[in-house]
C-alpha cells in the first residue's frame, strides 16, 4: 500500500502512492496518537475512520421548514428518492443521507452506523433518539455517482419544539459540517425569518464558512422591488449572526421544475442557478484538496488542545486542594489561552470556543490529564511542515492525470448544451441558428457612419477606426479585443463588413455580455467565410 524506507540514525520522509492513502497513513501514525493522548475526541470531534477519507463529496442542506430543501434535492436529481416527503408543513423529520446504490431502498440509522463502508459510524455517540431519526436513501441516479446529499429536518421556531428533539441538533449538524464539502443554507424569500434555533445552528457552523453557501429560494413569488428588500434584510441578518468581514455568497432563484410565478427576473435566476450548479459540479475535482485542508485544520486544533490540557495538568496540585484549583483554572481559562498564544506563537483563531471549552472541562478529571509530550507534537509539526507539502504536490499530479471530474446527470444535463443552455442565443451567441448574418440587420446604419470616415479603397485605417470606436467609452483593453476579433483578415484595416462587426461586438459588450475569446463562425462576415475555409 505504501513504500517507505528507514536508514540508520535518520528518518526519511514517507512516500505515498495516492492522496487518499496518504491522508489515512498520516492521520493514523502522526495525528491520532496526539488526539488519543490528550482526550481530543472527548472535547471536539470523534476519531476519523478510513471511510471519512474514501467517501464521495457530500452536500449538507440546512434550513427552516418549508424552505425547499427536499424539493431542491428532487430538482437536482430529477427523481424521487425513498423517504421523500414534501409539503408546506414540517415534513422531513429525519436526517436522510441520499446516496448512490444499485438497489433502491432505505437503510435505518442503527444499521447505518455499523457499516464500515459508510462514513457515519461515529454518529452512534448521539444515541437512539438521533439514530431513530437518521436513515440512508439509496438509489441508482447519475448525480449520486459523484456526490452524496444530506437532507436535514426543518429547523423550527420555539423553545418547546427545540427541546423535544431528544438529541443535540446543533452538535449533529456540526459533526456533519466537519465532514461535508459544501453546506447550503436555504431561506424562503416569501417568508424570510431566522429563528433562534437557526441562529444557533449557523453559529455552530462558524468554523466552516469556507464551505458555506446561501440560497434565497422561492424568489419567483415576490416582485423585483420586494426581492431587493428581502435580499438586503437577509444580508443584514447574516452579518449579525456570522459576524465576519467577508460576505457570504448568496444565490437567488427558484430551485424546482415548475413555472415561475413572477418571471420578471428570469435571466437573473438562470445566471444564479448556473453559478450554483457550477460550484456543486466542481466538488469532485476539489474533494482531495478539501480533505487535506480539513486534516490541516484538525491538526492545528489538536496541537492547541494538547497545549491547553498539558498546561492545566502542570498547574494542578499533587495532593491537596484539587477541586478548588480546578474551578480556578476553568474560570481563568482565558488567561491560560493568552499565555499559550505568547509562549508558542499561536494565532487566537486556532483556539476552541472559550465558553464551550469551560463547560466541557467542568466535568473532566484533571488528574488524569497527561503532561506535555514533545515527541507527539514534533510528529504533528513534521506532518504539517513536510508531509502535507508532499501530499499537495501529489494532489496536483492526480488532478492533472485524471480526466475532468464533475457532477453529471439530473438537472445538470439541462444546462449543458442546446438552445436552453445558459446564455444560448444571447450576446455574441445571438444569431447562431440563423441563415443570415446577424450583423447584417444593423449594417445599413453602420454603413452610414463608415462612409463618413472617408474610406480609401473600401477600407479605413486603425487610427480612424479608433477615434470612432472610442465614442463607446469602453476601456482600451476591451476595444483592443474588439479590434482583434473584427479585423478578420488581419491586414490592419477594416472594410465595411469588418467595421459593422466591430460595432456589433461593441453593442454586445455595452449590453452586459462577455466578448468571445475567438470569433464564432456565425459572426464571420460573409465575404470572409471562404477565406477562412
Amino acid at each position: 500500500m505504501f513504500s517507505w524506507s528507514k536508514r540508520e540514525g535518520k528518518k526519511d520522509p514517507e512516500l505515498f502512492q495516492n492522496v487518499s492513502e496518504g491522508l489515512k497513513r498520516l492521520y493514523r501514525t502522526k495525528l491520532f496518537p496526539l488526539e488519543d493522548t490528550y482526550h481530543f475526541h472527548d472535547f471536539h470531534s470523534p476519531a476519523l475512520e478510513d471511510a471519512d477519507f474514501d467517501n464521495k463529496p457530500m452536500v449538507l442542506l440546512v434550513g427552516q421548514y418549508s424552505t425547499g430543501k427536499t424539493t431542491f434535492i428532487r430538482h437536482l436529481m430529477e427523481q424521487d428518492f425513498p423517504g421523500m416527503r414534501i409539503g408546506p408543513e414540517p415534513t422531513t423529520d429525519s436526517f436522510i443521507a441520499v446516496m448512490h446504490g444499485e438497489q433502491e431502498g432505505m437503510i435505518p440509522g442503527n444499521a447505518l452506523v455499523v457499516d464500515p463502508k459508510k462514513p457515519f459510524r461515529k454518529l452512534n455517540a448521539f444515541g437512539n433518539a438521533f439514530l431513530n431519526r437518521f436513515t440512508c436513501a439509496q438509489l441508482n441516479n447519475p448525480v449520486l455517482e459523484s456526490i452524496s446529499i444530506i437532507d436535514t429536518p426543518g429547523i423550527l421556531s420555539g423553545e418547546k419544539q427545540r427541546i423535544s428533539r431528544g438529541y443535540d441538533f446543533a452538535a449533529v449538524l456540526e459533526w456533519f459540517a466537519e465532514r461535508v464539502d459544501r453546506i447550503i443554507l436555504l431561506f424562503d424569500a416569501h417568508k424570510l425569518d431566522i429563528s433562534d434555533e437557526f441562529s444557533e445552528v449557523i453559529k455552530a457552523l462558524k468554523n466552516h464558512e469556507d464551505k458555506m453557501r446561501v440560497v434565497l429560494n422561492k424568489a419567483d413569488q415576490i416582485s423585483t422591488q420586494q426581492l431587493m428588500r428581502v435580499y438586503g434584510a437577509l444580508m443584514w441578518s447574516l452579518g449579525k449572526i456570522i459576524n465576519t468581514p467577508e460576505v457570504v455568497r448568496v444565490y437567488i432563484g427558484s430551485f424546482w421544475a415548475q413555472p415561475l410565478l413572477i418571471a420578471d427576473n428570469r435571466k437573473l435566476f438562470e445566471a444564479e442557478e448556473q453559478d450554483l450548479f457550477r460550484d456543486i459540479q466542481s466538488l469532485p475535482q476539489n474533494a482531495a484538496l478539501r480533505k487535506l485542508n480539513d486534516l490541516i485544520k484538525r491538526a492545528r486544533l489538536a496541537k492547541v488542545h494538547a497545549y491547553i490540557i498539558s498546561a492545566l495538568k502542570k498547574e494542578m496540585p499533587s495532593v491537596f486542594g484539587k477541586d478548588s484549583k480546578k474551578k480556578e483554572l476553568v474560570n481563568n481559562l482565558g488567561a491560560i489561552y493568552e499565555k499559550i498564544q505568547k509562549e508558542h506563537n499561536i494565532s487566537p483563531g486556532d483556539f476552541p470556543n472559550l465558553k464551550k471549552m469551560q463547560e466541557l472541562l467542568a466535568v473532566q478529571d484533571f488528574t488524569k490529564f497527561p503532561a506535555i509530550k514533545p515527541k507527539l507534537l514534533e510528529s504533528v509539526e513534521d506532518m504539517l511542515g513536510n508531509d502535507i507539502a508532499k501530499l499537495m504536490t501529489l494532489v496536483r499530479k492526480e488532478e492533472a492525470a485524471m480526466p475532468s471530474q464533475s457532477v453529471k446527470g439530473g438537472a445538470f444535463e439541462g444546462i449543458m448544451n442546446g438552445p436552453f443552455g445558459h446564455g444560448y442565443g444571447e450576446g455574441a451567441g445571438e444569431g447562431i441558428d440563423e441563415l443570415e448574418w446577424i450583423v447584417g440587420r444593423d449594417k445599413p446604419s453602420y454603413d452610414e457612419i463608415f462612409y463618413t470616415l472617408s474610406p480609401i479603397n473600401g477600407k479605413i485605417s486603425g487610427a480612424t477606426a479608433k477615434k470612432e470606436m472610442m465614442k463607446s467609452k469602453l476601456p482600451n483593453t476591451v476595444l483592443g479585443k474588439v479590434w482583434t476579433l473584427a479585423d478578420v483578415d488581419k491586414d490592419g484595416y477594416l472594410d465595411d463588413e469588418e467595421f459593422a462587426l466591430a460595432n456589433h461586438l461593441i453593442k454586445v459588450k455595452l449590453e452586459g455580455h462577455e466578448l468571445p475569446a475567438k470569433l464564432p463562425a456565425h459572426l464571420v462576415p460573409p465575404s470572409k467565410r471562404q477565406e477562412q475555409n
